[in-house]
């Protein structure tokens, strides 16, 4: 079991408990399209099951944590998924489906937490993701992470910007990022005040056009800030 603390979020395995928000979530229309994706159709019934089997059968190459705001509300998901052990690489996603908590940086903070773990305790050279390129507050925030534009892919009839961030830059600033959004919570600044402002949402989706196309999990793959 994997348990990653940040400043404003816990990443945690996932639990057959996050299956009825998460099948929720999955069923938004605004969350969809920011996932370029459809929501779902199928019952709850059936997702519970298809839950199910990916907790006993997990992708390979994969890890599915599940994202708690430290009072414990369940509010997101953050994953990394196509973990190449040659390459030392892996695409990051991230959806905060609770809208009590879009905006003050509750994905930001997920997102470098993962991204501390991917790099210091995996190892990893590279870590990238996908963002749809109308999605500027995505870009913004994940520019924050440390995450730089590479390119425009074209996939599913619609255009992502890859984003990428390298390890050797990553360890450069790592201390600095870190210890700046533990500053953001310090009592009697504000910031983590309960005061949730819904904004517009961050989005990281698809996998490389380089590499094979990767089998799609049940657990939500990304979305909201």
């Amino acid at each position: 079991m994997v348990e990653l603390r940040g400043a404003k979020v816990i990443l945690r395995d996932k639990r057959i408990e996050d299956a009825e928000k998460d099948y929720r979530w999955r069923s938004d229309p605004e969350i969809a399209r920011l996932d370029a994706a459809y929501p779902l159709s199928m019952s709850y019934e059936r997702y519970l099951k298809l839950f199910q089997d990916q907790l006993r059968y997990p992708t390979p190459g994969s890890h599915h944590f599940g994202t708690d705001a430290v009072d414990g509300t369940y509010i997101g998901n953050c994953m990394y998924y196509d973990l190449d052990s040659v390459r030392k690489e892996a695409e990051l996603g991230i959806v905060i489906g609770d809208r009590d908590y879009w905006g003050n940086s509750y994905g930001y903070d997920a997102v470098t937490t993962l991204l501390n773990y991917m790099f210091t305790e995996i190892n990893l050279e590279r870590v990238y993701l996908h963002t749809l390129d109308w999605n500027e507050r995505a870009q913004r925030s994940f520019s924050k992470s440390g995450f730089k534009p590479v390119r425009t892919v074209r996939r599913m009839s619609q255009d992502f910007i890859l984003m990428e961030v390298l390890r050797e830059d990553w360890l450069a600033t790592s201390e600095e990022r870190l210890a700046a959004k533990f500053a953001e919570v310090e009592p009697g600044n504000g910031a983590d005040s309960g005061n949730h402002k819904p904004e517009s949402a961050d989005s990281s989706t698809a996998s490389m056009p380089e590499t094979p196309p990767r089998r799609r999990s049940v657990f939500p793959q990304s979305g909201p800030d």
